[in-house]
């Protein structure tokens, strides 16, 4: 069997107006041989299977078929030392390679994608971004997304918060009920610490305040398997897509902007896209999801966690890390507490005497209107020249005012009192 460039050189000798016996002398061949590849032309030459060579590993093929079909997700290591006890004394490259080529292929098919009817089930999750605010631009902020999104419409309700607290996981379920202007029957969730507590003889354990906002609204908490993240797909893939087509690129003044900005980004970009998945403009299947979705209740949700606390020296109260004020008129040091998913509310011996928004984050301030009359003591931690703030965040100047005006004040009042 002559190779390819062999019979190319017979056909060129033969151009050049050789003999076939010159051809056979120059190359070696005998003529009979230079005559077949002439009279066959440049066909490339044929060859027939190679008989199969022997190898160290043939000895224990059917031993590593057998286990493999027994238990397919055996490694070429685990193998490798198996066939060692029995004898074997080969690479373990042969051994990999023989794995590679007989393990069964795996059965698990294709996944399915899971479905939900108008106004049946929503997937609720968080996720972390890093973002410097152009207010506190030497400082990196750790930010949360909140997101709820309706696995029918896939409508997107998003809102970046600076903690992944109970109290701030209810605000944005309230928020997300009355910007759907109704409640899915079901709620998914990842196993996180607000929404789920723990398991207990294959039963779920869920947070009792999150089961008192759930029996308010009429939805059912349902917690995802454990390690199973493909079953709340629907709120895990728009992450990517917030974080590209929205967060990037961008510059944000403080929380405020920063959600400031995503509700346009939702209501002008988002909502008004047509689903890579669902094929359809979410706005347009929200329209038909919305009748389908729970109606809202008419009482307020007002679970209220009730605290005492004491007023500092300044006239402030501490909850969550954030700073509220009470009225100067305010004598007690010890005061009770109730704290709302909205609002914090501050009583003296069982009467109201301050009402305040609850402040998103830790370290913030913030003095209602009417609360200061008086300048505070010498020992405050507020400056004596502190006028009228309603919230101050770290980096902001206070409002100053000149202490005359409180000697102003204190005459007038005085003269008010001998005139009665």
């Amino acid at each position: 069997m002559l190779r390819h460039g062999e019979i190319m050189m017979i056909h060129h000798l033969k151009e050049e107006g050789l003999s076939i016996s010159e051809i056979a002398r120059r190359m070696g061949l005998d003529r009979k041989t230079v005559r077949k590849y002439l009279q066959r032309g440049l066909e490339p030459p044929v060859y027939g299977p190679r008989p199969p060579r022997k190898s160290v590993l043939d000895p224990y093929q059917d031993f590593i078929r057998a286990r493999l079909q027994a238990y397919p997700a055996l490694t070429a290591t685990r193998l490798m030392r198996e066939i060692r006890d029995l004898g074997y004394q080969g690479s373990y490259t042969t051994v990999k390679r023989f794995v590679c080529q007989v393990r069964p292929p795996d059965q698990t098919g294709y996944e399915h994608r899971f479905e939900t009817p108008a106004g049946k089930q929503a997937q609720v999750d968080f996720a972390q971004f890093k973002v410097q605010f152009t207010r506190e631009p030497t400082r990196m902020r750790i930010v949360w997304l909140f997101s709820l999104v309706l696995g029918f419409s896939r409508l997107l309700f998003c809102r970046f918060v600076l903690r992944q607290d109970l109290a701030t996981v209810v605000r944005c379920h309230l928020a997300a009920f009355g910007e759907l202007g109704g409640v899915p029957r079901q709620i998914l969730y990842d196993r996180m610490k607000t929404a789920v507590i723990g398991e207990q003889d294959q039963h779920i354990i869920y947070n009792q305040r999150l089961l008192d906002l759930a029996r308010h609204f009429g939805f059912t908490p349902r917690a995802c398997a454990a390690y199973r993240a493909k079953t709340k797909g629907k709120v895990e893939r728009p992450y990517r897509y917030v974080r590209q087509d929205f967060f990037l690129g961008r510059e944000f003044r403080d929380l405020e902007d920063l959600n400031a900005q995503l509700t346009c980004w939702l209501a002008e970009v988002a909502n008004v896209r047509t689903h890579g998945t669902t094929g359809r403009i979410v706005n347009e299947a929200f329209a038909e999801e919305q009748p389908a979705l729970l109606p809202l209740p008419e009482t307020p949700y007002r679970t209220v966690l009730r605290l005492e606390r004491r007023v500092s020296r300044d006239g402030m109260v501490s909850v969550d890390g954030n700073e509220y004020s009470v009225p100067d008129t305010t004598r007690r040091r010890i005061v009770e507490v109730q704290v709302t998913a909205q609002e914090v509310l501050i009583l003296e011996d069982g009467r109201l005497v301050a009402v305040h928004p609850v402040l998103e984050g830790r370290g913030r301030r913030r003095i209602a209107e009417g609360h200061r009359r008086f300048p505070p003591p010498g020992n405050a931690k507020i400056s004596r020249q502190g006028g009228h703030q309603i919230v101050t965040l770290p980096g902001q100047q206070v409002c100053r005012r000149d202490l005359e005006i409180y000697d102003r004040v204190a005459t007038r009042l005085a003269s008010s009192g001998r005139s009665t």
